[in-house]
């Protein structure tokens, strides 16, 4: 994946950033319960030049049925932050759980996964 080179339209101001984050942080990867912000699927946030925000994130498998669902909650919670979001699927590079934040793993600690 290219990500596109910052312009005015695609910069997101941190107060922003920040608040998609925060919503983002409630939506969890149905097969491991942890936020897909903590597991480190979001790579990257931009707007495009209309304005609707691009999520450009993977999941912990390329073959997961899931992406509907993961898609569902998303909307759900940027609902009322942007006026309108599209999920750039990306593959490569691939995830690992070296992407993992602090705080995912301690929630996945939680759950009982050794990492």
């Amino acid at each position: 994946m290219t990500t596109p080179e910052p312009t005015e339209q695609t910069v997101i101001p941190a107060a922003k950033y920040d608040q998609i984050e925060e919503a983002l942080c409630a939506v969890y990867d149905p097969e491991i319960s942890v936020d897909i912000v903590n597991l480190g699927l979001v790579y990257d946030l931009t707007f495009d030049d209309e304005g609707v925000l691009i999520i450009s994130m993977t999941l912990t498998s390329a073959g997961c049925p899931l992406t509907d669902m993961i898609e569902d909650d998303i909307a759900q919670a940027l609902d009322g932050i942007v006026d309108g979001f599209r999920v750039n699927w990306v593959w490569m590079p691939p995830w690992g759980p070296e992407r993992i934040t602090d705080e995912g793993r301690d929630m996945m600690r939680a759950l009982g996964f050794a990492i």
